[in-house]
């Protein structure tokens, strides 16, 4: 088992012990062997005969603490999606956002760099969300709630004020965000999950990435 571990897992066992459950080192064995068995197949390619043999415990001992391999996606997603999303995933990311910023483009900016670092620091558990979460309609339901509650009106009332201060264009803000997070997101995918390995200036993709956001990918020429 790498000693390195991420950062969602070192707050979700923290978490854990926070409350009436303390989570064992055997739990935390097999917590950790999951995620990166699950990061790396799936959830259905994943036995646990094979995150029992990873975190070094007995298959039983697996069942002992969770009754089904659903359970133990749960255990690991669950808190992610409800204690993590919140307070870990959304609590320096809200932050950011409630930031004042003068310009649209020094919002869209930090929100690019802010989202940018953290799919580098967790990985696993993003690439985890993005494998289950469309098949999973309780952890569906609990991540479209928390961006709902967190996120979207946050951003919307930003939108609103960058509008009214003539910095962005006359449009329903949903469809602002839907732009904003399709090129945003896009380049975070590229650069994370694609092609890790591809070298790039990160400032100057995340300027290019703005501009393209903010002015579109028409010449500026005025040739037709």
């Amino acid at each position: 088992m790498s000693e390195e571990k991420e950062q969602w897992l070192e707050d979700l066992i923290r978490l854990s012990e926070e409350t009436a459950e303390t989570k064992t080192e055997k739990q935390a064995r097999i917590l950790e062997a999951a995620i990166e068995i699950f990061s790396e197949k799936g959830f259905a390619a994943t036995s646990t005969s094979e995150i029992a043999r990873k975190a070094g415990v007995a298959e039983g001992t697996i069942f002992k603490h969770y009754k089904t391999k659903k359970d133990l996606l749960l255990s690991i997603a669950g808190p992610i999606a409800v204690k993590l999303v919140a307070p870990f995933l959304l609590r320096d990311f809200i932050k950011m956002i409630d930031m004042p910023y003068d310009r649209a483009d020094e919002f869209f900016r930090a929100l690019a760099k802010d989202r940018l670092k953290f799919a580098r620091e967790n990985t696993k558990i993003i690439k985890i969300l993005i494998h289950e979460v469309p098949f999973q309609p309780e952890l569906l339901e609990q991540i479209k709630s928390l961006v709902t509650d967190y996120v979207v009106k946050r951003i919307e009332k930003i939108i609103l004020h960058f509008q009214e201060k003539g910095q962005l264009v006359e449009a329903p803000p949903w469809r602002i965000m839907r732009t904003g997070a399709s090129v945003v997101i896009g380049m975070i995918i590229t650069h994370v999950f694609i092609v890790p390995d591809f070298p790039f200036d990160e400032e100057k993709e995340v300027e290019m990435t703005l501009d393209l956001l903010m002015h579109g990918i028409a010449s500026r020429s005025g040739e037709v």
